[in-house]
């Protein structure tokens, strides 16, 4: 069978016509107010409440294996990718329709992660964890993964032969664990983080959304639509293009920030390190073990086994490097390091 003339030919190499769905599968798949829609809806707020449940379980015990389940499971990404088809077939409904069950998923994902985080002890920290700190703080790097994965979500759905690859598709395009640690810092009263969290699934949104109107174009469901409608006037895609457009644009400029931020809070923590060597002094036996960041302030761990010098002029050269001129904590241990011989 020949390609279809309306396709474009990098496309049409990597979605074959032997190998495409009709838009009407794909329709089935993505809209979940199409066909049987109660056992679709049915399926899709079961599976998010208990993957919520899940993903929020593991962020709280900082499980990663169980937040890798929640990410399988997740089904957020059918609605997310039915605002594509949305897009490119002209459907507002649909598209309004599939905005809805994002946003109610996402309210249930972070009520789920804030009942949590209340329920825990005064004593438990949740927002140390590497669940919360790995999602906190996103940047270009998540955006380039989010498309890339975006792109091979909307080639898989678009290929009948590759349905295989979707559970690592869901695992790579992470949405619900992000919602669930916005819900679990709102709990804990960290408010900056989970604004981070928010900032990561909505990049991930948009880079699906962006993938996918760019990959069903590509493919061509614009003229499967054209044809369904037999002559009807094709609705306007462009103010949807360009609210799409402009939502890249606002989650990318945050994101190239916080790299930004993270490039500059390594060299100073280098400078820094260098600078805190030279106060603890040229005698070998003080040594800065580690120097690191502590939300705002800079932690200094020097092991020496004579006292350490006045923190006062170490403070001085902090703050001479790092604009906002943090707070400089010496965590001073006693001891020193003994070489061992090779004889023994």
């Amino acid at each position: 069978m020949a390609d279809s003339p309306h396709r474009g030919r990098v496309l049409g190499a990597l979605v074959p016509e032997s190998q495409r769905r009709d838009l009407p599968e794909v329709t089935d798949r993505l809209d979940l107010d199409s066909g049987d829609t109660r056992a679709k809806r049915s399926a899709f707020w079961v599976m998010l409440v208990l993957s919520g449940t899940i993903a929020v379980s593991g962020v709280a015990t900082d499980s990663t294996a169980t937040v890798i389940g929640a990410m399988i499971i997740a089904p957020l990404s059918t609605p997310i990718l039915g605002i594509g088809l949305g897009i490119v077939t002209g459907r507002r409904r649909r598209i309004v329709r599939s905005i809805a069950y994002v946003l109610g998923g996402m309210a249930v994902v972070v009520v789920l992660g804030l009942l949590v985080a209340l329920a825990l002890p005064a004593t438990s920290d949740v927002t140390s964890n590497s669940q919360v700190t790995g999602r906190t703080s996103p940047g270009v790097g998540d955006l380039v993964a989010a498309f890339a994965t975006g792109f091979a979500g909307a080639i898989a759905l678009a290929r009948r032969d590759l349905a295989d690859v979707l559970p690592g598709i869901a695992i790579a395009i992470s949405l619900v664990p992000p919602l669930g640690v916005v819900g679990v810092c709102l709990g804990q009263g960290q408010a900056s983080l989970a604004l981070g969290a928010l900032l990561l699934f909505v990049s991930n949104a948009v880079a699906l959304v962006i993938a996918a109107t760019v990959v069903f174009s590509g493919v061509g469901y614009v003229q499967d639509a054209r044809e369904a409608r037999q002559g009807s006037p094709a609705p306007r895609r462009r103010t949807a293009v360009v609210v799409a457009l402009v939502a890249v644009l606002v989650v990318a400029v945050p994101m190239v920030a916080n790299t930004a931020q993270a490039a500059l809070a390594e060299l100073w923590l280098s400078q820094v390190r260098t600078a805190a060597q030279e106060w603890a002094g040229p005698d070998a036996e003080a040594t800065v073990e580690d120097v690191s960041w502590q939300a705002q302030d800079l932690v200094v761990e020097v092991r020496s086994p004579d006292a350490v010098p006045d923190v006062a002029p170490l403070q001085e050269r902090v703050d001479a490097i790092v604009p906002w001129q943090p707070e400089v904590v010496v965590l001073h241990t006693v001891g020193e390091r003994l070489a061992t011989s090779d004889g023994g």
